[in-house]
């Protein structure tokens, strides 16, 4: 019989990262209905597979870059939960010093580089990021996210076609959620297929099952071992879909719930958890320990966020230029 490619640690890892993106971000919901989180607020709820699956292909010292719905991807980084929640909040005690909010989340030591408001404006930076890597010899990675309406940009084409031209090690990553803020992928574009996108510069591409962290870890683990090689950059379609709207602001009308629920029986989380009983990998008492574990994280995370400190009006000078005398990344 062959060895299963996955082990009861993938699946527990899983699902614990998985759970604690999840409950992060229906807290962080919460919040900002209570007025507690300011500005926009871009939540990842649904989507908690695609990160959840690259990360056991990932290394630590692997660059990540992504747009605003960025909160789950600091978290998987290591970003500590009271760093990515004080940032919410807009404390000094935030991984971006309380300057970035939910947007612009940042840790160097984590080698998580944003966190982008601007539309796209990730994508170039990403292969710009791959080709530092090159350039110093490392086999290290660049993992560049974005979501379906950031294809529409020109940045997206130019970085592409450099990435290739160049042979950078960078995966670009497609969330693609089906809804660019409120339109539809097939409104924007007679291509809907978006991995197709990348055959246009010989670049290998492919659709993933963004709802599996099985296919996203094997997807990755091709990527990935590709641009190691120096082979080269990889476009990958992760299919996956929000359960919330665009930001908190959006009310999501443009969705029936027909289609909401459709996606939702088709939970990360729930198969995850269903397939680890299955397999008696653990029990169902040994995962409500770990829930209460990932709700105590988060919980703490809204207490360590409501009792640190605004910055200072000082700190409005900091952190416009380098300055290699201060220390400013803190988490």
């Amino acid at each position: 019989m062959a060895k299963a490619k996955f082990n009861k640690d993938n699946y527990l890892y899983w699902y614990e990262q998985m759970y604690l993106m999840r409950r992060f971000e229906e807290r962080a919901g919460q919040l900002y209905g209570m007025q507690k989180i300011k500005g926009f607020c871009h939540l990842y709820i649904g989507q908690e597979a695609v990160m959840a699956g690259a990360m056991t292909v990932l290394r630590p010292e692997d660059a990540m870059i992504t747009a605003y719905r960025d909160h789950a991807h600091a978290l998987a980084k290591g970003i500590t939960a009271n760093a990515v929640m004080a940032e919410l909040y807009g404390k000094i005690t935030g991984c971006s010093k309380g300057k970035g909010g939910s947007m612009h989340m940042f840790s160097k030591p984590h080698r998580f580089f944003g966190g982008h408001g601007i539309v796209g404006g990730q994508i170039p930076l990403g292969a710009g990021i791959a080709f530092a890597e090159k350039y110093k010899g490392t086999d290290n990675v660049c993992v560049c996210y974005m979501g379906d309406g950031a294809v529409r940009q020109g940045a997206f084409h130019e970085a592409l076609n450099m990435a290739m031209t160049w042979k950078l090690p960078v995966i670009f990553i497609i969330e693609n959620n089906n809804y660019a803020m409120g339109t539809s992928v097939q409104r924007t574009s007679n291509v809907t297929n978006l991995y197709k996108l990348g055959l246009a510069y010989d670049m290998p591409s492919a659709p993933v099952d963004g709802m599996s962290p099985e296919a996203v870890h094997e997807a990755m683990e091709k990527a990935v071992n590709h641009a190691r090689a120096g082979n080269g950059p990889t476009l990958l379609e992760m299919e996956t879909y929000r359960y919330k709207g665009h930001s908190m602001s959006d009310p999501a009308k443009y969705r029936t719930k027909e289609e909401v629920e459709s996606y939702k029986a088709k939970d990360p989380i729930e198969i995850v958890k269903s397939k680890i009983l299955a397999s008696k990998f653990a029990t169902e008492e040994q995962l409500k320990e770990i829930n209460d574990r990932i709700n105590a994280i988060v919980e703490e995370s809204v207490k360590f966020a409501e009792e640190s400190p605004y910055p200072d009006a000082s700190e409005l000078y900091k952190d416009v230029y380098e300055d290699e005398n201060y220390p400013y990344i803190m988490n």
